[in-house]
């Protein structure tokens, strides 16, 4: 297992929120873009990203806790779950330190409802917005690791904070897939070129959402390409997307409630997964006949589906019932 330093890639924003700003006064909240790090501050944050990072892929608990700032370690279950997961993904990887900013909050008087950074690259008039709510006085680093070279690529995403003994310590952990279905985002994002030029505009949204999700490494991330695939995006007309309201599709003799869409690549093939509301589901047979119908209708209504995914999951939601779910391959829904 290897690990190396990459130069600093697009600009990172953090949080509940990012945005393209004018500048403004930076007070004692700065942002410090990888590239423009002091030689000694980014070895101390690459040191200290290395060795959790290491830790993890190792699928040592303990040792990842002991690294760990104290609030956070003293609530760390979500983090040990995903070590667990985690680890025997990461056999053999190749992990890569892709990023890293200096996030300087030590001046904050007080925790606020979200502490904002801007940050700006001196080459580009970009300026972006990193957000993290209740976050205390303290210096923070982001670190952004991939790991490749194995069947399914990985992202991990570490807010540090620096110790009283300058050393720095995991304070928040963020994974996530960088591929679905074998494809990263720029594959997505083609193909959802491809579906918007031949008039599939819900193949072509569903397919621009992948690749926005696979292009956003930890909460939000604006670049001109993002901002490109979003523009995109939006300028498909897929009636009905995204579904804001519920949205009734009209079946054979009967009526279904849509409250969402998502995808899914977990059983092999992108999946085309759809959130179904009803009024009971248990009777298994007849929601089963339900959903079937859903099925039908949705691919009469919408015939490119049958092009974009290999299947279709449908989860029939009841209130106070628990959630019945069937997936079907586009070759066996008639």
């Amino acid at each position: 297992m290897s690990l190396k330093l990459l130069p600093c890639p697009a600009l990172i924003c953090f949080g509940l929120a990012f945005a393209f700003l004018i500048p403004r006064p930076l007070g004692a909240i700065t942002c410090t873009l990888q590239g423009e790090l002091a030689p000694a501050v980014r070895s101390s944050i690459e040191q200290s990203t290395r060795a959790i990072a290491q830790q993890i892929a190792a699928g040592h608990v303990d040792q990842v806790k002991a690294l760990t700032i104290p609030a956070v370690a003293a609530q760390f279950t979500p983090i040990a779950d995903s070590v667990q997961r985690l680890a025997p993904q990461l056999n053999g990887a190749t992990l890569t330190i892709d990023a890293m900013y200096s996030l300087d909050a030590s001046d904050l008087k007080q925790p606020q409802d979200q502490t904002q950074f801007f940050c700006a690259s001196p080459n580009s008039d970009l300026h972006e917005e990193v957000g993290i709510p209740q976050l205390p006085a303290g210096a923070y680093a982001l670190a952004l690791v991939h790991a490749t070279g194995i069947k399914q690529p990985e992202q991990m995403g570490m807010l540090l904070q620096r110790a009283n003994n300058g050393q720095w310590q995991l304070a928040g952990f963020f994974d996530k897939a960088l591929e679905s279905d074998g494809h990263n985002s720029l594959w997505y994002w083609t193909q959802a070129r491809h579906y918007a030029q031949e008039g599939q505009a819900w193949n072509a949204y569903f397919y621009y959402t992948v690749a926005a999700e696979l292009a956003l490494p930890v909460g939000f991330l604006s670049t001109p390409n993002l901002r490109k695939l979003l523009d995109e995006q939006n300028a498909v007309k897929a009636d009905g997307l995204p579904v804001k309201n519920p949205l009734v599709l009209q079946g054979t003799g009967e009526s279904y409630t849509i409250t969402g869409f998502h995808t899914d690549s977990s059983l092999g093939g992108l999946d085309l997964v759809v959130e179904y509301a009803t009024t009971d589901t248990s009777d298994p047979v007849a929601t089963r006949t339900r959903i079937l119908g859903l099925m039908k209708a949705l691919l009469t209504k919408y015939p490119q589906l049958r092009g974009g995914f290999h299947g279709i999951w449908v989860f029939a939601n009841a209130p106070g019932q628990r959630p019945f779910a069937i997936e079907q391959p586009m070759d066996s829904i008639h």
